[in-house]
């Protein structure tokens, strides 16, 4: 369970991470799909073929179980666009925030899809109250990133206001340009690093990653914020609604609470069903992506095939991504690609007090909603 955690939540920051390197998010998340997949063959074939339970992975595919194998399949269908979704929201939102919201959300409507589902066997006087703890996590998230929004304008108003005649002017769009060059790789150019926090890291982040980085200029800076924040948690929430369907799917492809299997027929096991749903997620992500590749949303630039084949610049982390993502799959949790968000990425640093105090109440409240979640729980008849 511990190892499903750490890889579940590792994960979102690894494309997080190639994102904010500059590599196009179609590229990661093609590149993602493959091993995410490979990670469901090798589960499916290994774990669904021991044990003393029957039937097992095999003679499951013979079976005559489509109604629950269409659920699954439903299920990948939704979690493929959430994921997906989430990918773009990293850059406009944040991992830190976007992971809290959109857990929560999935939460809150998947878990009460799941209580009616499965006869009310968890106790609702806990589960309501926890699942009224992940809403009110779900607003300290907003109210978080506003904050955040909020800082980061004055810092870059405050950095704007030291470059207002034409040679401080220059010596700026120097600087960043300078900083977004290949030379700093290969150590061929010195330019002191910005620290995070500050006006001048921000520049730099957006300038070299590969998501609106082409529409962050100083003289735009509070239009461009305040259309992110739109755009982010617009994204952000419909992922999480995304999110939440996938439970209620796999719970009746695994269940079927509904009786839609003829008499006889076993239920599918839950490593069936991960393979199921693992295979239309790959399917509708390869469709979605190749699509993006030549009409790209939110500004990015167009690519092709070709271009995404001989793109090695990352690849391996986007393999990685894959395999924690598909081996983790199993536990639904969030909450480490939280703490990548804020230590790894150092994503309020330098913010108020204000921010700082918000982004602390939605941890704990996520944590208590958590806890109580937990404490709710039931066995199934």
């Amino acid at each position: 369970m511990l190892v499903s955690l750490l890889f579940l939540g590792t994960w979102p920051a690894v494309m997080t991470l190639l994102e904010r390197r500059g590599r196009l998010p179609q590229h990661t998340y093609l590149d993602y799909t493959l091993t995410n997949l490979m990670a469901a063959v090798i589960i499916a074939f290994t774990f669904g073929e021991v044990g003393n339970t029957a039937p097992n992975f095999l003679s499951q595919l013979h079976q005559e179980n489509w109604p629950s194998v269409l659920f699954a399949m439903g299920g990948g269908v939704v979690l493929s666009v959430g994921n997906l979704s989430t990918q773009y929201a990293w850059a406009f939102v944040g991992l830190s925030v976007v992971e809290v919201i959109t857990s929560s959300i999935t939460v809150v409507i998947g878990t009460t899809f799941n209580y009616f589902l499965d006869d009310k066997i968890n106790k609702a006087e806990i589960l309501f109250p926890g699942v009224g703890c992940f809403l009110i996590a779900v607003c300290l998230g907003s109210a978080v990133h506003s904050s955040n929004t909020a800082d980061n304008k004055a810092k870059l108003n405050e950095f704007s206001a030291d470059y207002k005649d034409a040679a401080n002017i220059f010596r700026l769009l120097c600087y960043i340009y300078i900083v977004d060059s290949k030379d700093l790789e290969d150590g061929s150019t010195s330019v002191h690093k910005a620290k995070a926090g500050t006006a001048a890291f921000l520049i730099e982040l957006e300038n070299k990653r590969s998501i609106k980085a082409s529409s962050y200029m100083l003289q735009g800076i509070c239009a461009v914020l305040g259309k992110s924040t739109f755009i982010g948690l617009a994204i952000t929430f419909f992922a999480g609604v995304c999110f939440s369907l996938f439970s209620p799917a796999f719970n009746l492809a695994t269940n079927d609470q509904w009786h839609t299997l003829k008499k006889g027929v076993h239920h599918l096991s839950v490593y069936t069903a991960f393979f199921y749903f693992s295979v239309s997620c790959f399917v509708i992500a390869v469709i979605l992506n190749i699509s993006f590749l030549y009409h790209p949303v939110l500004n990015l630039p167009k690519s092709s095939l070709k271009a995404y084949l001989r793109d090695w610049d990352g690849r391996g982390w986007a393999f990685l991504a894959g395999l924690l993502c598909g081996f983790g799959n199993g536990l639904q949790f969030m909450g480490v690609s939280t703490f990548w968000g804020v230590v790894l990425f150092g994503e309020y640093r330098k913010s108020s007090k204000r921010t700082y105090l918000l982004l602390g109440s939605m941890l704990l409240m996520f944590i208590v909603a958590v806890a109580v979640l937990m404490a709710s729980s039931g066995h199934r008849k």
